[in-house]
């Protein structure tokens, strides 16, 4: 157990701001919250739709399929933004007055990812459509929009993935990444669908159409809450407005089923949801169906209207994920035990990790690449073996300051042909090779990070707000810092540092490390937990820590009250 180097987020004046608590004004400083206008998640305040590039090519093509009357089919994506992308584009145009158009979720281990020639095969084969809309995905595939064109089908793209070099020859793409720096560029594939509804609801309300213009499409908020968080795009003001309209209308009742069902199958109750219930909860058991199966389980749970039938759905994605969490255990056992030995031989880790293992799956190398680089702070890829022979499939995670998508170009670059497929995002992208090129992989991955780090890359810093007062480890305080804002990537949940002193401590759920902590100065106590401690490192007895926290509401039987969770713990 050791702590990263700590720095304290520097705030030059404490805003005044009318109804804002002086420690949640200070917060909102360090994440560069100027003016009180920023304060206002209404939704007036999101950029117009007709600003996203390429919106009002796509809206003139869905006017004509509908007034044609063509079939539509939806290709989704197998995770949690592609499921709510799905669920939302649905949901969405049956509103404006279309037929419930078909939709497809690739399974990831036949298909793989994007809309492939294969996948078009496999939809022409169930009823040629009058128009192929991807979400959350489509923006690489220049060959399977190729085959649908060919094949006489029109192709509508709407992604949030950075292009390539060259861009599908679909009737229309939607996708915020084609202008960097624009409104909107960091909208999940969930959100990009939003807006093109919104979008074609404005020009089917300018034809003076009754139903479309009068469409509450504000009902699908809580869909694109749940993807924007699950797919962990940075929370601009953009996504913060999104995300907390979409938390309102879940604790009213005003949500799909399946949320509903997702959020209690994970112990939550949706009448308090707050964003990172959607992130631990809902968008885990959301996701394991793509894992571990197919993600039509996870479509269907989000369409239904039926809470009956919903939560039979979300019981049936639990026990997935039960199965899910019980393979990933297993891994990241033995990729640590890996690090271990890396950390014995050698003084530092090298610039990033490669990880392979023929017993790993291949719809949980991107959990196990998480884990690890949250343990090591470099970058990492996992890989394990596809179905075809002699391919293996691989999942990275980066850290802070490293474009992992950009590290891959670099390599592909550098070594023509070794990557058969790769895409991501900066902090997460998926890479296709042969299992014989790992080795020359894992020395090229090692030479473009070299190349392309900054000074201090590797040194993990976290920054927290502070040290908080023994009068403020209070349940009115929790409250307030849980529930003021959607807290998420880039708008970081309140964090702070301190010391304690250890009353009692136990081990819970053979992992994790329960403490009683006494409070200086007032006398009182607070429960706190670190989740995956390094149990074999603490000493005998444990009389103080020094960690990293968060302050959070614990409930149990009912009862809610403060909780320390420690991100990062020390013994003193």
């Amino acid at each position: 157990m050791s702590l990263p180097e700590i720095r304290r987020r520097a705030v030059a004046q404490v805003p005044s701001w009318p109804g804002i608590p002086p420690l949640l004004a200070r917060i909102l400083a360090a994440r560069g919250v100027a003016h009180v206008e920023q304060l206002d998640l209404s939704l007036r305040n999101l950029p117009p739709p007709a600003s996203l590039p390429g919106i009002q090519e796509a809206v003139s093509l869905l006017c004509q399929a509908r007034e044609a009357g063509h079939r539509i089919l939806v290709v989704g994506d197998y995770d949690a933004d592609g499921a709510t992308a799905t669920a939302v584009m649905l949901r969405g145009l049956v509103m404006l007055g279309f037929p419930m158009p078909g939709f497809l979720v690739p399974d990831r281990f036949v298909f793989g990812y994007g809309l492939s020639p294969e996948i078009v095969e496999l939809a022409l084969a169930q009823g040629a459509p009058g128009l192929l809309i991807t979400v959350d995905n489509g923006i690489a595939s220049v060959e399977g929009v190729a085959a649908a064109r060919a094949a006489g089908v029109r192709v509508l793209i709407t992604d949030h993935h950075l292009p390539g070099e060259a861009l599908p020859a679909a009737d229309a793409i939607v996708n915020p990444r084609l202008v960097p720096g624009g409104p909107g560029e960091h909208l999940a594939g969930v959100g990009v669908a939003f807006y093109l509804l919104l979008a074609l609801r404005a020009a089917l309300r300018e034809q003076g159409d009754p139903q479309a213009g009068d469409a509450p499409l504000a009902d699908l908020l809580d869909l694109v809450a749940l993807g924007t968080v699950a797919d962990v795009v940075t929370l601009d003001s953009v996504n913060r407005a999104l995300v907390e309209q979409g938390l309102r209308r879940i604790r009213r009742g005003r949500c799909a089923p399946g949320i509903t069902a997702l959020l209690r199958a994970g112990g939550r109750a949706p009448e308090r949801v707050v964003a990172a219930d959607l992130g631990f909860a809902a968008g885990p058991r959301l996701n394991a169906a793509g894992r571990l199966t197919e993600m039509s389980l996870g479509v269907e749970c989000l369409l239904t209207d039926d809470a009956a039938r919903a939560e039979q759905l979300a019981a049936q994605l639990d026990t997935i994920n039960r199965e899910r969490r019980s393979i990933e255990q297993g891994m990241r056992d033995a990729a640590m035990g890996y690090v271990q030995q890396l950390r014995q031989r050698h003084p530092t880790l090298p610039p990033a990790l490669c990880l392979h293992e023929d017993g790993w799956h291949e719809g949980v190398v991107g959990i196990l690449a998480s884990r690890v680089r949250e343990a090591t702070h470099r970058p990492v890829l996992a890989f394990a073996p596809a179905r075809e022979p002699g391919v293996l499939k691989g999942s990275g995670r980066s850290i802070a300051g490293l474009h992992l998508r950009d590290v891959l170009e670099r390599v592909a670059t550098a070594q023509p042909g070794l990557l058969q497929r790769f895409g991501g995002h900066a902090m997460a992208a998926g890479v296709t090779l042969a299992r014989a090129d790992l080795p020359r992989f894992a020395a090229a991955l090692s030479d473009a990070v070299t190349a392309m780090a900054l000074p201090g890359l590797f040194e993990e810093v976290v920054e927290t707000d502070g040290e908080l007062s023994p009068s403020q480890l209070d349940l009115v305080h929790a409250e307030l810092l849980c529930h003021a804002f959607p807290w998420g990537q880039g708008f970081a949940p309140p964090s702070f540092d301190g010391c304690f002193e250890v009353l009692d401590h136990r081990v819970v759920g053979e992992r994790h490390l329960k403490l009683t902590l006494g409070l200086p100065q007032t006398g009182g106590i607070i429960d706190a937990i670190h989740f995956n401690a390094e149990l074999a490192r603490l000493p005998s007895p444990l009389r103080a820590v020094q960690g990293v926290y968060r302050l959070e509401v614990n409930v149990w039987q009912g009862r809610r009250s403060p909780q320390l969770v420690f991100e990062h713990l020390e013994p003193m």
